[in-house]
Formats: C-alpha cells, sequence, structure tokens
C-alpha cells in the first residue's frame, strides 16, 4: 500500500465529487474525473498550493480545522470525516487510537453463548472472526474456514451464493477495512489482508481504490444457507469497552418470521451434527 494515506484519500474522494455536486460551475475541459485541485482548496477556504502539497504527501500534518473544511468541501460523512482525520494523526476523539487485541474474555464468551437462538460473534478492525457462538458457527458452516468476513466474501466461492445480496456485501467489507486502514495503516495484519485480495480478487482492487469509509452498525442481511434456505436478518454492533478494535455483532430474525424458524432449524441440525462427531469420536 502507498504510505501516502492522506494524499491517496484525498485524491480518491475528490475524483468522485462534479462540480454540479458542489454547486460549482464548470470551466473549460476536463482531463480527469472529478473536481480540479483549485477547486477544493476554493471550498475548503485554504490555499490551492497548500492543498496540492497534502495530496502530493509533502504537507503531512494539517490542523483539525483544516480536516474540517476538507470534510466539507469533500462531502465526507461521519466515518469518512473520523477517516481523514485518523490518516492525518488527529484522532477525532482526542485520544490516540489504541491497537486491538485478539483475545476474547471469558466474560464475553459466556455472554454469546447466553443467545442460543440468535448468532453472536465477535470480530477485530480486520473483520476477522475472533469468536463465535454455536448459532453463529452454524450460519458461516458453508465457508472453509470461517476465518475473515472479507476473505470469506472476496475469495471463498461459498460467499457468491451465501450473500444474496453480494455486491452491497462486497462494498460493506471494503469500507470497514479502509476504516480499520485509518486507525493503523501500518498493521501487518491489514497489509497482509489487503494485499492478498487485491492480488486475487478484481472486485476488491475496483472497490479498494474508492476509498469508501464506513463502520460496521447495523444493517440488513439477506443470507441464502445451503442447509435451511433463505434467511432475512438484521444485525447491531457494539464496541467492547475492555478490547479496543473488538466488536461483538449479534444477528436477529423478527420473531415468528419464516427465517426465525430457520434460525431454529439451523441450531437444531447443528446441535445435532455436533453430538454426531462427539458420538463418532467416543466410540
Amino acid at each position: 500500500m502507498d504510505d501516502n494515506h492522506l494524499g491517496e484519500f484525498l485524491r480518491a474522494r475528490r475524483a468522485r465529487l462534479r462540480p454540479q455536486d458542489v454547486n460549482m460551475a464548470s470551466h473549460g475541459v476536463r482531463r480527469v474525473a472529478g473536481l480540479r485541485r483549485e477547486e477544493v482548496a476554493v471550498l475548503a477556504g485554504i490555499n490551492a498550493d497548500y492543498y496540492t502539497r497534502l495530496e502530493q504527501g509533502r504537507e503531512r500534518h494539517p490542523s483539525a480545522q483544516v480536516l474540517d473544511a476538507l470534510s466539507r468541501a469533500l462531502l465526507l460523512d461521519t466515518d469518512a470525516r473520523d477517516h481523514l482525520h485518523r490518516l492525518a494523526g488527529v484522532s477525532p476523539d482526542g485520544r490516540r487510537s489504541l491497537h486491538t487485541t485478539e483475545h476474547v474474555g471469558p466474560a464475553l464468551r459466556q455472554l454469546m453463548d447466553g443467545y442460543p437462538h440468535t448468532p453472536a460473534f465477535v470480530m477485530n478492525r480486520t473483520l476477522d472472526i475472533l469468536a463465535a457462538n454455536a448459532l453463529a458457527d452454524a450460519l458461516y458452516a458453508p465457508f472453509a474456514p470461517a476465518d475473515n468476513l472479507a476473505r470469506m466474501t472476496f475469495l471463498d466461492p461459498a460467499g457468491r451464493q451465501f450473500y444474496r445480496d453480494w455486491d452491497r456485501a462486497a462494498q460493506a467489507a471494503v469500507a470497514n477495512l479502509r476504516q480499520a486502514s485509518g486507525f493503523d495503516p501500518e498493521n501487518p495484519r491489514l497489509r497482509h489482508l489487503v494485499a492478498d485480495l487485491t492480488e486475487h480478487s478484481a472486485e476488491f482492487r475496483r472497490l479498494w481504490a474508492q476509498h469508501t469509509v464506513r463502520g460496521k452498525t447495523q444493517d440488513a442481511k439477506q443470507l441464502l444457507h445451503p442447509d435451511v434456505g433463505p434467511l432475512s436478518l438484521t444485525y447491531q454492533s457494539f464496541d467492547v469497552r475492555d478490547a479496543p478494535g473488538q466488536q461483538l455483532v449479534i444477528y436477529h430474525a423478527e420473531p415468528g418470521s419464516p427465517s426465525a424458524q430457520a434460525l431454529t432449524l439451523l441450531g437444531t441440525l447443528h446441535a445435532g451434527e455436533q453430538r454426531a462427531r462427539s458420538g463418532s469420536v467416543g466410540q
């Protein structure tokens, strides 16, 4: 990955905007897509040469005020604004970002196991699944292994069938990884994962170049499980306060819905398989 993370992000987001998007008149022939550097500088109220130095990586320490102005000029949403601040070394909440831990505490594992009727798992910023309850194991059983949501989406053949809206799932995974890069661009795990996905997936390369940033909070999921059929689920994610970078993700089906019934069946099937394996091992 290019070490000019701030400039790369600014260029990508500038290329996504047209003059009409920001109520500016367009003058002359445009050789490349998006706004010109001078136009972004005008919108942000900063010197055009200074903005050019930011993009080129010759200036890497803009103030929080400049970053806020650029966020407004580039029409960044909250996730993208916070990402911009982190790339510039200015944490949006005023604290230094802490590296995530891979250890999932016993209390959190007990909490997940206390949700026998809904899938629950813990992941880190790079979308590695660190721990899961039994129903989450059953939900992700089509993947081998069920280790990282981005790898599962782009590189596992099961992903195309499992995610009924694969394009949406792919966009979300990439946007989540872009957010992770703002917390720790040089993270070895992130660099290795992005390099692997870039090498083996043209779709990932295209989406990664767009620099879309989004955190995982809540959303709907349309899934197709080979054992129980279609599943319409929603999820909520929660930050783990004593393990910065970890999130607890809990899936939910509308009570009494076909998806809720399918989850119950999936849990029953998975429990039966586990008992059968235990029995065969004990023989």
